[in-house]
């Protein structure tokens, strides 16, 4: 097995990593860059049963509960499943992107903003005056009003350089 972001990551359920691989590989994405993704949206716990306070999202990559809802369950059914079981679901958000996913913005523009794959890394996702602004106003990285594809990828950017780091990857 290849070695990946974060595949030796002490919180990770065993199977976890192989099938992530696995995944990748139909939806032709490279791995590292779906690790860090679940990574960062999880605050690297792995944790299926993560959830946003404010947003009711959960879980791996932080289903919003009408993107649940569109993919049959719900994200009370998403937090008590295993994260193995729940990468079905992950598999099921991401199909529609299958072969476009050639950069790690992209791989996290499908968790954020999923009309922005395949854009520049300048597209502006976000823009002050809005309510999307105002909830994504930390990756607005140089503070100008805007966020841009770029500045929204560049925490999971983070993520992945850590993920890749000896202790994690595996």
């Amino acid at each position: 097995m290849p070695e990946i972001a974060f595949g030796k990551h002490p919180k990770l359920e065993p199977g976890f990593k192989d099938h992530v691989i696995d995944l990748a590989g139909e939806l032709g994405c490279d791995p590292s860059h779906l690790m860090a993704a679940m990574a960062f949206e999880t605050g690297e716990t792995f944790s299926p049963s993560i959830r946003n306070k404010l947003s009711g999202a959960t879980g791996l990559i932080q289903f919003m509960p009408a993107t649940a809802k569109g993919l049959g369950t719900t994200t009370a059914d998403l937090a008590q499943m295993s994260a193995v079981a729940q990468l079905a679901f992950v598999r099921k958000h991401f199909l529609p992107f299958r072969n476009r996913l050639q950069t790690l913005a992209d791989v996290y523009m499908t968790i954020l903003f999923p009309v922005a794959v395949g854009k520049p890394a300048a597209h502006v996702l976000f823009a002050r005056p809005s309510v999307q602004y105002e909830q994504n106003a930390g990756l607005d990285a140089n503070k100008d009003g805007t966020v841009t594809k770029e500045e929204a990828a560049a925490k999971v950017q983070a993520k992945l350089l850590r993920g890749m780091k000896d202790e994690f990857r595996g």
